[in-house]
């Protein structure tokens, strides 16, 4: 055990386990957005909300649900540990320490979007997850649709996602760098795997806001 603890504490092991959490949460955003498009089958809500009440209802779900989130936990804290660890060795090679020279600008940038993804989590939590595990909404397909004919918050909702395209894209190139998969063997697959992931996954997720948004006057109308 100590070994395993010794292990994680290392640079490699960061690595490691920031590369593994972020995969499985990648895998957990497929079949989160093809439930979310169910939305836009415009009937009512009727199958989104048997989506969203099977998963909510699902003891084997709900423990995976816990699950996921110690899996979001473990990525913040193994990330910020990561970039402490990184910032401490370049402030010991440098003497003193100067943002611009210390650091890359696509490290920067990975800082800053996973802040901003931190954001966007919290927020989207508080107006979905909340009210209906706590606050017991019946129909989430109607809650989701009143949030998505707010410009401002669809706005703010596909921004975040291009953010997260830019954080899942720097992220794949990481991950499978770390577990020596990026090879030229397999550098097409690959690339190809990791373009589903950060492109089409987030476009997949932009495209329902959107629909719905402008939709709003004739098939969302209904939805009560």
């Amino acid at each position: 055990m100590n070994a395993f603890f010794t292990f994680i504490n290392s640079s490699v092991g960061k690595k490691l386990l920031m590369s593994l959490t972020g995969i499985f949460m990648s895998l957990f955003l497929i079949e989160h957005l093809i439930g979310n498009l169910l939305l836009l089958k415009f009937d009512g809500g009727i199958a989104f909300d048997a989506y969203a009440h099977f998963m909510g209802g699902n003891p084997l779900v709900r423990t995976l649900e816990v699950g996921l989130l110690a899996l979001f936990v473990i990525h913040i804290i193994n990330g910020a540990r990561v970039w402490l660890y990184n910032r401490k060795a370049r402030n010991k090679k440098y003497g003193v320490y100067k943002l611009s020279d210390n650091t890359s600008f696509e490290s920067r940038m990975i800082a800053i979007t996973a802040s901003f993804v931190l954001l966007f989590l919290v927020v989207h939590l508080q107006k979905f997850w909340v009210p209906v595990r706590f606050l017991h909404e019946e129909s989430v397909a109607s809650m989701v649709y009143s949030a998505f004919r707010d410009p401002l918050y669809v706005a703010f909702y596909v921004f975040s996602l291009i953010v997260l395209a830019y954080h899942l894209r720097h992220g794949f190139q990481s991950a499978f760098q770390t577990l020596g998969l990026r090879t030229k063997k397999y550098f097409g697959i690959i690339d190809f795997i990791a373009v589903l992931f950060w492109l089409v996954v987030p476009v997949g997720f932009a495209v329902i806001p959107l629909v719905i948004y402008f939709s709003a006057g004739s098939a969302v109308a209904s939805i009560h």
